[in-house]
């Protein structure tokens, strides 16, 4: 884990960031929009890392990017956010935490890695612990907003699996790559949020701000980070921590929302806590001992 403790420090930075959305969306954005404010997230900022890296995919890479900012961008969106509308208490966060148990599967049938028993399990254990910080006795549990969640959890894992299986071309930065998807995901969005939620709502100057903060540090920085991350570390390791997210979430509620934590909820911090940073370590491998003569 040392060697590559500061590819993890970056790459985590991603979900932290993702985790100030909730506050973000609450405090300073239009009520009743969240389908465009993904958008403010991906499309802007996808552009802008065009126009920097003025880099554009090549032959196959059309479909692959299209498809990873679908999946990663463009279908996790509404699907993340059907899901927090339909379920109350916290449950969308806690299927959007089964995200490394969905790449755990998705490891060994597509990336052919062998199975890991003990990934799982702390896969487990992090689900358990987000739970435990964010359901409350209100949770609900609809069809629909079930299966969202699962499908939003689904959607990302494959998304980050086929990120790692397909690299990215050796000639593009990972702002390029991240640009592509963001774009992609972004231009997929258009539509499914001009369809649900009419025409955008009026913005000032609080809502700007919070636009200019999920586009350029919670979309272009954070996404950059992320997709360098699941390049450099093993999916196994990189997915797990996205459940950093709801953490970050919760702890906002409380510092900036006067929301409280009982023993509880600090119990399932410290089980995330503890299934994040081992499923950082590596696996112990049996040594061969020494013949005494």
């Amino acid at each position: 884990m040392d060697k590559n403790l500061p590819n993890v420090v970056l790459t985590a930075f991603a979900p932290a960031v993702w985790g100030t959305t909730y506050v973000v969306t609450t405090e300073l954005l239009p009520v009743g929009h969240p389908l465009f404010a993904g958008l403010m997230r991906a499309l802007p900022a996808g552009l802008i890392a065009l126009a920097m890296t003025r880099v554009l995919p090549r032959g196959a890479w059309w479909g692959k990017a299209a498809l990873l900012g679908v999946l990663n961008i463009g279908l996790f969106f509404p699907l993340l956010f059907l899901a927090a509308e339909r379920l109350p208490g916290g449950v969308a966060a806690t299927l959007g935490a089964a995200q490394p148990l969905v790449v755990a599967v998705l490891a060994v049938l597509v990336l052919r890695e062998a199975p890991s028993p003990r990934r799982f399990g702390w896969g487990v254990v992090g689900v358990v612990g987000v739970g435990l910080v964010v359901l409350g006795p209100s949770a609900g549990f609809d069809v629909v907003g079930l299966l969202a969640g699962l499908g939003g959890a689904a959607a990302m894992g494959l998304g980050v699996t086929l990120t790692k299986r397909w690299g990215r071309p050796p000639e593009v930065g990972p702002v390029a790559f991240a640009g592509w998807q963001l774009t992609a995901g972004g231009l997929f969005l258009v539509p499914v949020t001009f369809a649900f939620e009419g025409a955008p709502p009026a913005i000032d100057a609080p809502a700007a701000l919070g636009y200019l903060w999920l586009g350029v540090i919670g979309g272009l920085l954070a996404y950059v980070l992320w997709f360098r991350g699941i390049g450099l570390l093993p999916v196994t390791s990189a997915a797990p921590l996205g459940l950093i997210s709801p953490l970050v979430a919760a702890l906002l509620g409380v510092v900036v929302l006067g929301q409280m934590l009982g023993p509880v909820q600090l119990l399932g911090f410290a089980l995330s806590l503890i299934a994040i940073v081992a499923s950082q370590l590596p696996a112990r491998t049996p040594r061969l001992e020494r013949a005494v003569a």
